[in-house]
């Protein structure tokens, strides 16, 4: 209930509208910049998770992990993988959104990139907390491919190959 409220109400209250994208190709290129951004958590968790690898008191460099270096690990890792599902749902419904509903794409990019930090930080605090923060990656990404394939399959069938 919370991902799609703080999308709609940032969609009315935030000013500013995409720009005009009449092709297909201005679109995916609007949707490559603003994935650009989405990769801000990424990069700054392989910053961390160097910094902490550096500061371990292991004795063995590529021995087992300790919880501090395992927890940036596992968040760079699974943040990559959801990234790469969100890059390409993104760049799918950018060509089947009409140009008003366009400011979608910068929003839904935000929303990952906070989402991703939350799930980092409720991570780091312990296992219990992190599914607030995976929810709000996950859910949205799955509504995006929901819209992704009843686009394709029932709104545009004829161009499905096209």
């Amino acid at each position: 209930l919370f991902c799609p409220c703080l999308v709609y109400g940032a969609y009315v209250f935030l000013p500013f509208d995409a720009p005009l994208l009449p092709t297909i190709s201005a679109r995916l290129v609007y949707t490559l910049r603003c994935a650009a951004f989405a990769t801000f958590p990424i990069v700054l968790g392989m910053i961390i998770s160097g910094i902490s690898r550096l500061c371990s008191s292991a004795l063995e460099p590529f021995g087992e992990l300790q919880r501090e270096v395992e927890i940036h690990r596992t968040y760079v890792s699974q943040s990559v993988h959801l990234f790469i599902l969100y890059f390409f749902n993104m760049a799918v419904l950018a060509t089947y959104l009409p140009q008003e509903i366009l400011k979608l794409i910068p929003l839904l990019t935000g929303l990952f990139a906070i989402s991703r930090l939350i799930y980092w930080l409720s991570y780091a605090i312990g296992r219990s907390f992190r599914a607030f923060g995976f929810s709000m990656t996950f859910l949205p990404l799955l509504a995006m491919l929901l819209w992704n394939l009843y686009s394709m399959f029932v709104l545009e069938p004829e161009n499905l190959l096209a």
